[in-house]
């Protein structure tokens, strides 16, 4: 007699397992910081499929981006991004009440792949 393996983890179709969700939903709802609709928003956004999923939606608050990320964004080493720095295409912020903590914003970093991406290719 042979036993029937049950296959383990989501179904083709799901994204996560329902336990995963019910855990996600219980620490929104223990956020105090979140609206209902937000949480309604963020469930949505992790029940649908990545394949359904629309463009990313763009913060409008600045975001500090640091040299590590900013290298991995561009596919170029930290070197390249300190002379990106350096020759004032890419613009260093400092964090407020910190000496040496620095980051770039992130739109400027999408702004630089987008028009790498029009001309073809980062310089």
């Amino acid at each position: 007699m042979r036993l029937k393996r049950r296959k383990r983890g989501p179904h083709r179709n799901e994204i996560m397992l329902n336990t995963t969700l019910d855990i996600v939903r219980s620490s929104l709802k223990a956020d105090p910081t979140l609206t209902p609709q937000d949480r309604a928003r963020l469930l949505a956004a992790m029940r649908e499929p990545a394949a359904q999923k629309s463009d990313p939606v763009i913060s409008a608050e600045p975001r500090l981006v640091r040299r590590a990320e900013v290298a991995r964004r561009l596919s170029c080493s930290l070197r390249t991004v300190d002379k990106l720095a350096a020759s004032g295409v890419l613009a260093k912020r400092k964090l407020p009440g910190r000496l040496r903590a620095s980051g770039f914003l992130a739109s400027d970093v999408d702004g630089l792949i987008l028009a790498g991406d029009q001309r073809g290719g980062v310089e």
